[in-house]
C-alpha cells in the first residue's frame, strides 16, 4: 500500500505536539538555546567595542 504524499497533505508524524490547551509544545533543545542566547545578549560589552563605538559617536557631531 502507498501513502499519500501530495501537497497540502502533511505527515501527522511530524506536526508538532501540542499541550492540552492546543498550544504549540516546544521541542527539547528549545529552553538550551534560549539559555544560550540570554546568556550571550547579557554579557558585558568589551571596553575595545565601547571605545570604538565613543569614537563614531564623536564623529558623527
Amino acid at each position: 500500500m502507498t501513502q499519500d504524499k501530495s501537497p497540502g497533505k502533511a505527515d501527522p508524524s511530524m506536526q508538532p505536539e501540542t499541550t492540552r490547551a492546543g498550544r504549540k509544545a516546544r521541542p527539547e533543545w528549545a529552553d538550551g538555546l534560549r539559555q544560550l542566547y540570554d546568556s550571550v545578549v547579557n554579557e558585558p560589552l568589551p571596553d575595545s567595542f565601547a571605545d570604538l563605538i565613543s569614537k563614531l559617536d564623536d564623529t558623527g557631531k
